[in-house]
């Protein structure tokens, strides 16, 4: 355990398998066998993991409705010098889980906080998912009233790279109904489900074909789950408007492919490129 020079405790920040239990590091087993006290999302859900692994630290109950109250008397016993780890229900702490309060009071407070590697459903989900990974998005989850989610899923449209949200089972066929309504039938999607665990799936395709995939069996909506959205497809920035012009033009009188062919002869551009112009035009 590490001690500043005051003699202050560290409060280290463990993650935990969000599923296969020999996801866990030998320093995170050390450290929650070692410090005073862990503070856990929720101890019952905690205490499986600690007893699979034989550790007898107590728990401490911390979580979004104590969080503020609790994080104050976890500062004091810090600041006594006792050392705590802070655990969630599964996966890396304040990650769409509670913490924030406790460790923005520590750093303030000048309390050295440790944060441990491991595992985090978000990363899991997408360095496997067949999406773009050089940047992304992670939303968390997404709004659960109707029209907030909705408005959330309309700000994607035109986005520039991969988004990653968590979603509940009992929303997500609602929020990929949605997802089709508001960005098109053939945005790529890839949905995760029960990640590192026995019956671990990943679905991907055209938003259309997940939804119907999800609708074509109850069970395929049971789990936890990880959304993955494309991003949206770019139009050439190259075309010049004059092109553009053309195009739009010919396509009134002619079909598509051919407008496509004569205006990249004109312009001597790509006529693939200005087929999908095309499409994107007349969607």
């Amino acid at each position: 355990m590490q001690h500043s020079d005051t003699q202050k405790g560290c409060l280290y920040i463990v993650a935990t398998p969000i599923g296969n239990l020999q996801d866990i590091s030998q320093r995170a087993l050390h450290v929650l066998a070692e410090v005073d006290l862990i503070a856990a999302e929720d101890t019952r859900h905690s205490q499986k993991l600690l007893s699979h692994y034989q550790i007898n630290t107590r728990l401490y109950a911390l979580h979004d409705h104590n969080e503020k109250q609790r994080a104050e008397q976890l500062l004091s016993r810090l600041e006594q010098g006792m050392n705590l780890a802070l655990i969630s229900d599964a996966g890396t702490p304040l990650i769409s889980d509670p913490g924030y309060a406790l460790v923005n009071l520590c750093r303030n407070a000048g309390i050295q906080v440790v944060p441990l590697p491991g595992p985090c459903a978000a990363i899991t989900a997408l360095c496997a998912a067949g999406l773009p990974t050089d940047k992304f998005t992670f939303a968390g989850f997404l709004p659960v009233k109707q029209v907030a989610r909705r408005e959330a899923l309309a700000c994607l449209k035109s986005a520039e790279m991969t988004t990653v949200f968590y979603e509940a089972p009992r929303r997500v066929e609602e929020t990929l109904a949605m997802l089709v309504e508001e960005l098109g039938e053939g945005r790529a999607v890839v949905l995760a489900k029960e990640l590192t665990k026995t019956f671990e799936t990943f679905c991907s395709g055209t938003a259309t074909q997940v939804l119907d995939w999800l609708r074509e069996d109850a069970v395929h909506q049971k789990g936890e789950f990880v959304l993955m959205v494309g991003p949206a497809e770019q139009s050439n920035l190259d075309i010049p408007p004059e092109a553009v012009s053309l195009l739009t033009l010919l396509m009134q009188e002619l079909p598509l492919k051919k407008a496509a062919a004569l205006t990249a002869k004109h312009y001597q551009l790509k006529k693939n490129e200005l087929y999908q112009l095309g499409l994107e035009l007349s969607s």
